[in-house]
């Protein structure tokens, strides 16, 4: 499960698609409706938000926001449209990190998608995100 802190813009379709079933499936465990991944480690921002549920629904309808721009037809069903009163702060070591993972995706799976973002330095992040100074966030699996 990948929980991208980056923007949605610069994920490949390959991408954005994973994050939308996985941000779904991020879901489905804040609300107990699984029992597998609940002890995962990109849930923690969101379990430890003001509210968890509200949290996840809003980064859930960027990543529809960005499905919508690329004509895509993801379910807007599939969650609710929320307001969320405060950002939540991201480190400044783990955007650097998830924006050359994700560089490192696409060298192999869509270099056109790589050429579009190879000259931005420092990327735009998810709306519900703010970008504190930092390390590497602890929960990371490297």
């Amino acid at each position: 499960m990948r929980l991208w802190s980056i923007h949605p813009k610069y994920l490949d379709r390959r991408g954005l698609v994973a994050v939308w079933r996985e941000s779904l499936l991020a879901k489905a465990v804040l609300e107990g409706r699984t029992k597998g991944y609940t002890h995962h480690p990109q849930l923690f921002r969101f379990r430890n938000s003001p509210d968890p549920l509200k949290y996840i629904n809003a980064y859930i309808e960027s990543i529809y926001a960005e499905s919508l721009k690329r004509g895509y037809k993801f379910d807007e069903t599939k969650f609710s449209h929320q307001t969320i009163d405060q950002k939540l702060p991201v480190t400044y070591g783990q955007i650097r990190y998830e924006f050359e993972h994700l560089r490192k995706k696409l060298r192999i799976r869509d270099p056109e998608k790589l050429d579009e973002i190879e000259m931005i330095d420092y990327p735009d992040v998810n709306p519900i995100f703010y970008v504190v100074l930092g390390p590497l966030e602890k929960w990371e699996k490297i």
